[in-house]
């Protein structure tokens, strides 16, 4: 089953751990994969252009479908596999509800901690202004502080909506993506708290991202939110 998919994949990306984190989920172990390099340009190569033509990482196949984009292959794998490892879509239409809701809004927590941490490298030195930095982090924690909130909602132990789902499989990546570039703890606690029942859940730490073992000191570009 497992070795009729494969995954071209980037370490420490966040899409593409949430498709790790759910094949790990769903026991589907043994799923050929293969690490390409961001700093390289890998992911422009000819090999994800001919599965992937925008270029990005990850690409996912399974046989002679393929799924890209992150969310779409996680509720692919779900919806595959629903009677395989853990259930990731709770049951019930108030927590359907909650889940979808924290999925994709997930996506724009992404896109925002993104905006503030590679602003220098996704736009060039002579287009870069101050009033724009100052925006995408106000925009930043605004959004941190949403989450903060929803946590402050979540029962003691539990997660986003209700049992771990796919809702935890899209935003966790995020948190210790920002944890990782220097947010603080003691400013961010529902969120720390969030990291920390999660880090080493066996699906989250079997695929932790392996320069982050190798390298685990971090970087400090949120630390000042």
């Amino acid at each position: 089953m497992a070795k009729s998919m494969s995954l071209l994949w980037g370490s420490g990306s966040p899409p593409c751990w949430r498709v790790m984190i759910t094949l790990e989920e769903k026991k589907l172990q043994g799923y050929k994969h293969k690490l390409l390099s961001f700093e390289k340009d890998e992911h422009k190569s000819q090999e994800v252009l001919e599965i992937n033509p925008r270029g990005q990482l990850p690409t996912f196949k399974h046989g002679d479908n393929i799924v890209n984009e992150s969310s779409a292959a996680c509720l692919y794998l779900e919806n595959q596999f629903k009677s395989q490892g853990t259930k990731l879509i709770p049951d019930t239409p108030a927590e359907q509800a909650v889940m979808y809701q924290r999925m994709m809004e997930g996506l724009t927590l992404t896109e925002k901690l993104n905006l503030v941490i590679y602003y220098e490298w996704f736009v060039p030195e002579e287009e870069r202004h101050d009033s724009a930095v100052k925006r995408n982090k106000e925009n930043l924690v605004a959004e941190l502080k949403l989450w903060e909130n929803y946590l402050q909602m979540v029962a003691a132990g539990s997660y986003l909506a209700g049992a771990f789902s796919l809702a935890d499989v899209v935003v966790f990546p995020n948190i210790a993506y920002a944890f990782r570039f220097g947010l603080s703890v003691g400013r961010y606690p529902k969120l720390a708290k969030y990291y920390s029942l999660l880090k080493d859940r066996p699906s989250i730490k079997s695929s932790w991202p392996s320069h982050w073992m190798a390298s685990p000191q971090g970087y400090d570009v949120l630390k000042d939110l």
